[in-house]
């Protein structure tokens, strides 16, 4: 480079006086040769000590610049570079270090705007591991990712590296899924990575390459051999527009660069050499604008530097000159020539495709309009990202089919691992064909990958890979996923998406519902006498004293009510009978007349009231027994608590519960979760199950009202599938799962694997059983008991002989000491009205009845019109059992008695 720029340089002195031989002033160029740093270091000072320049045209290198500056900046004198992007420095911390070249801030926009057309989520950046590219990658790394475009890898390689170290590098590349790499390095340097390049099969279809300009501003100093290695390569390099002033000027250059006749290789002419041209050009203006008037050029003065003692001259032009340097703008080889901050304006930058031996020019970048397809579309208002602007281009290995940024490495299909289970075989199982090697898997974790596959912008082959075998049961989930990416590309399986193992795998959205839930068996406290339970003792008891002290006092109540119209005697005794019931038959038979009393009536009602609160909190509580209550749990002294197999339950548990290890037991399927549950803490099994809801709805299912879940969901990932950190195809199928969980499909999956009813869109499908509120014939049994014990004992009374003459003799009883005796007092009440006469004549009638009433206990009087036939007729009736109407022997048994008195009388 050192060659060609000088030369470019000396002709632009040549060229610029030559059209100006009126201008006053001259620069004269005092160049030194340097071949390394320290070379270049010792020739500034000396040029600054000892030859009284006012300006330094460099640094070339990067490693050159730190120093370079820091003397410029001392001294007063501008270090002008037409080789260097970039800058360690703020422009207002080095204004004197100034850069005749655009930014690199630029290229790298440019650059991410290219990935972001092609669609590319991901790119892997090779650079020179140098001060110089370590800045070009954080440029790069920004303008990515404000386009939300991912920095796979970085890998720096060494100036110094040889073939062995690129080659080293290149074979790592293939083992990633990545095919979109950008290169930015040195020419010498990044020939040879191509050229190694292509024999590692890194330049075949599906990949795609890009260079910055760092390359691409030298194709045209490749050799043969590198332009094929080459070829579909895609470069960006800044745009340097056709003009006949550049034509002549490269004419002249390619004749002066013979006259010369160097041995040694000399560059060809490119845009650094441009730049160069320009550089002295615009030096040679801004000297012109300053002014003088005398030959005394420059004032000098001296100072010391207080650590060597040396004489440095500081420069009074030199500040001037920076000053109109700043100040210039005019038309160059290179296009328009103006510093803004330090440094040349943004200008165009032109996409070229390299094909074959030569190159082609497919479009341009433009920092107001993006991509553009024409030159001439530049001055549009409107900004595109979109590569269709751009012509075709030729891809590595003759495509013409833009790569899509990644592929599955190495055999070409999508090893997929599928873990081997012992339990819950609903979610993937699997079989394999020793005949040919096959896996067969299904399941519902397998159903949700195929209809993602199918869900994908494009086709992928794949092939499953087992993990685990029947003969190994300590294996985990954890350990299948550190296989990634030696042994699988993806992991496909009910595998749970957690923080820990996010660190070395990249997840999927999920596929199913999350969250770990604790599960207890259903140990509902039913019994036959749990109707009884709602009230405790004392209060049942309060309740039957209650019911019969009304009686008493309703009974008192009706026995001085005398109705008007009927037989006082036969009103009397049906109120008498029905007082001892009113309580009871008040709610079962409310619209009944049963008692005639007002005071009757008003205690009727109070107790009522006092009935219908204590039936309302009967039921209350029943119900509170019946639900509620069965909601508590609360683990025993010596509990055990129930895992799955392999997964990441146990470190759950101990880690986030805090639940001792020796508490744990690991179980592979609902079967054994059942069995383990049945048998309890105390004989070998389990008192509870945590583990996550698509298992345990399973297991719920299976075994409905036997179990429940209580207490808060644990927040977890749900089920993904794993891919290698970094991998492109996350996004893609995360988005493809959206499409399957979210479309009209996911419940016909889940009912092909999990059974009919089942849906995970609904959330209380397994949590509440479809049997778990509902009672059954035992947890009653004892009321049916009660009920029916009565019944038989009614029918065995009225439809049996024994019952009947058993029923009769009660009754006879009955009347004999309690009804008849009350009816004396009554009839001693009544006949105390009439006076001493009427009360002889009732006193005579009571004798009667008492006579006929022994005659009939005595079975030895048998009349036509018999006392006996009738009051047992009237005292079957009222026990129900016979189908004689109750009044009318009631009224035969008054009218007889009647009789009987006004016979006597």
């Amino acid at each position: 480079m050192g060659s060609m720029a000088d030369l470019c340089m000396t002709m632009a002195i040549s060229d610029f006086y030559s059209a100006h031989p009126n201008y006053t002033t001259r620069l004269q160029l005092q160049p030194k040769n340097a071949n390394s740093v320290l070379d270049a270091n010792l020739a500034v000072v000396e040029l600054l000590k000892d030859e009284d320049v006012h300006g330094v045209i460099g640094p070339q290198v990067s490693s050159e610049e730190t120093f370079f500056t820091e003397l410029g900046q001392k001294v007063h004198v501008p270090i002008i570079s037409f080789t260097a992007r970039t800058s360690a420095l703020p422009y207002k911390q080095n204004n004197y270090f100034v850069r005749t070249t655009p930014d690199d801030d630029i290229q790298a926009k440019a650059l991410a705007a290219i990935c972001k057309g092609f669609e590319w989520p991901e790119v892997v950046v090779l650079y020179e591991d140098t001060d110089y590219g370590n800045q070009f990658v954080s440029r790069v790394n920004k303008a990515l990712q404000e386009i939300e475009i991912g920095l796979a890898y970085m890998i720096s390689i060494p100036e110094s590296a040889n073939d062995n170290h690129l080659l080293k590098e290149l074979k790592k590349l293939t083992t990633k899924q990545m095919r979109v790499f950008l290169v930015h390095m040195n020419p010498s340097l990044g020939y040879r990575l191509f050229t190694l390049a292509k024999g590692a099969g890194l330049m075949s279809e599906g990949y795609a390459w890009i260079i910055t300009d760092s390359l691409s501003s030298f194709i045209s100093s490749m050799d043969f051999d590198t332009r094929v290695s080459m070829e579909g390569v895609l470069g960006l390099r800044p745009y340097v527009s056709r003009s006949k002033d550049l034509e002549s000027f490269q004419e002249r250059w390619k004749r002066n660069m013979i006259l010369k006749n160097t041995s040694n290789s000399v560059m060809e002419l490119n845009v650094y050499g441009l730049w160069a041209y320009d550089t002295v050009t615009a030096l040679a203006i801004a000297a012109e604008s300053i002014v003088l008037g005398n030959s005394t050029l420059v004032n000098v003065s001296r100072t010391t530097n207080g650590s060597d003692k040396k004489i440095l001259k500081i420069s009074t032009f030199g500040p001037r000159l920076l000053e109109e340097l700043s100040r210039t703008h005019f038309r160059g080889l290179s296009g328009d020539f103006q510093l803004v901050d330090g440094k040349l304006k943004p200008s165009t930058f032109e996409i070229l495709n390299v094909i074959g031996t030569g190159e082609k020019t497919v479009g341009f970048w433009t920092p107001d309009r993006g991509i553009i397809r024409e030159w001439s579309s530049i001055g549009e208002t409107n900004y595109s990202t979109s590569t269709k602007q751009l012509r075709s281009i030729t891809w590595p290995g003759d495509s013409i089919t833009r790569p899509k940024g990644w592929a599955i490495p190495a055999t070409g299909n999508l090893r997929v691992g599928i873990p081997w289970k012992h339990g819950f075989t609903e979610f993937i199982s699997m079989t394999t064909d020793p005949a040919r090697k096959h896996i067969n898997a299904t399941g519902f974790s397998i159903d949700i990958f195929l209809a993602t596959l199918e869900a994908l912008p494009f086709p992928i082959d794949y092939e499953f890979i087992d993990y685990n075998d029947t003969e190994n049961f300590n294996w985990s989930y954890d350990d299948m996923l550190n296989k990634i990416p030696q042994m699988f590309d993806v992991v496909v399986g009910d595998t749970t998406i957690w923080a820990p193992r996010a660190t070395y795998v990249d997840f999927s959205l999920p596929y199913s519902e999350s969250g770990v839930v604790l599960v207890v068996k259903n140990k509902k406290p039913f019994d036959m006498w749990i109707f009884v339970k709602p009230l405790r003792w004392d209060l049942w008891l309060a309740i039957i004293i209650s019911c019969i002290l009304m009686g008493i006092v309703l009974r008192i109540l009706e026995h001085r009510v005398t109705s008007i119209g009927t037989d006082p005697m036969r009103a009397h005794n049906g109120r008498a009978r029905m007082a001892y019931w009113s309580p009871v038959t008040a709610l079962a038979f409310p619209e009944r007349d049963m008692v005639s009393n007002n005071w009757s009536v008003l205690v009727l009602v109070f107790w009522l009231f006092m009935a219908f609160i204590l039936m309302q909190s009967y039921t209350a509580n029943l119900s509170a027994i019946l639900t509620v209550d069965q909601l508590k749990f609360a683990f025993s002294d010596n509990y055990f608590v129930g895992c799955q197999d392999g997964s990441f339950m146990k470190e759950f548990l101990i880690e986030q519960l805090h639940i001792s290890e020796s508490r744990l037991r690991s179980y592979a399927s609902a079967d054994e979760y059942h069995n383990a549950m049945s048998l309890g803490s105390k004989n070998g099994g389990i008192d509870a199950i945590f583990d996550e809801i698509p298992y345990m709805k399973l297991l719920m299912n299976k075994y409905d009202s036997q179990y429940k879940m209580v207490g808060p969901t644990y927040k977890t990932g749900g089920f993904g599938f794993a891919f290698p950190v970094g991998s492109p195809l996350v996004s893609h199928f995360s988005k493809a799962i959206l499409d399957v969980t979210q479309g009209p499909n996911m419940t016909a999956i889940e009912q092909k694997n999990f059974g009919p009813g089942y849906s995970s869109q609904d959330p209380l499908s397994a949590t509440i059983s479809q049997q778990t509120s509902s009672l059954t014939l035992y947890e009653f049994a004892g009321l049916f008991l009660i009920i029916g014990s009565v019944t038989v004992i009614a029918l065995f009374c009225s439809e049996t002989t024994i019952g009947r003459k058993v029923t009769d003799k009660t009754a006879y009883f009955i009347h004999k000491y309690v009804y008849f005796k009350t009816s004396k007092n009554n009839s001693m009440d009544g006949a105390s009205v009439d006076g001493d006469s009427v009360q002889s004549g009732v006193e005579e009638s009571h004798e009667i009845v008492q006579n006929n009433v022994s005659v009939l206990a005595s079975e030895e009087i048998i009349n036509e019109h018999s006392i006996e036939e009738t009051v047992q007729n009237g005292y079957e009736e009222i026990d129900g059992t016979r189908q004689v109407n109750s009044d009318d022997a009631a009224q035969n048994l008054g009218m007889q008695i009647d009789c009987n008195i006004e016979r006597n009388s």
